[in-house]
C-alpha cells in the first residue's frame, strides 16, 4: 500500500482526519486539513519558500520522531516539496 501525501505540505495522509474537505464537507483527496478546509486553500498566497520553513518546524516539533529520523527527513524535505502538485508547475492550483 502506497502512502499518501499532501499535495501542499508533504504530510503524510493517514488517517480520514487528516485530510482536508471540500467546499461540499466531503473529504478531499489530496490535501491535508492544515492546507485546505472548505475547498479552499487555507492561506492561498503562501510561496514554497514559506511552506518549506513550516515544514521544518513541523518536523523539529515532532515529538514521534527520532533524532536520526528528523535529520534524515530534514535532508530530503525541500526535495520531496517541490513535487507536490501544489508546487509543481505541470500540476499547481495557484
Amino acid at each position: 500500500m502506497s502512502k499518501v501525501f499532501c499535495q501542499s505540505c508533504a504530510m503524510p495522509l493517514e488517517k480520514p482526519e487528516d485530510f482536508g474537505t471540500n467546499a461540499d464537507g466531503s473529504r478531499n483527496a489530496e490535501y491535508c486539513h492544515y492546507c485546505f478546509q472548505n475547498g479552499k486553500f487555507t492561506n492561498p498566497d503562501i510561496t514554497m519558500e514559506e511552506m518549506l520553513k513550516i515544514g521544518l518546524k513541523g518536523i523539529d516539533e515532532n515529538p514521534d520522531m527520532s533524532r536520526p529520523m528528523k535529520f534524515m527527513i530534514k535532508k530530503m524535505y525541500p526535495m520531496q516539496l517541490r513535487k507536490m502538485k501544489r508546487w509543481n508547475k505541470q500540476g499547481s492550483q495557484k
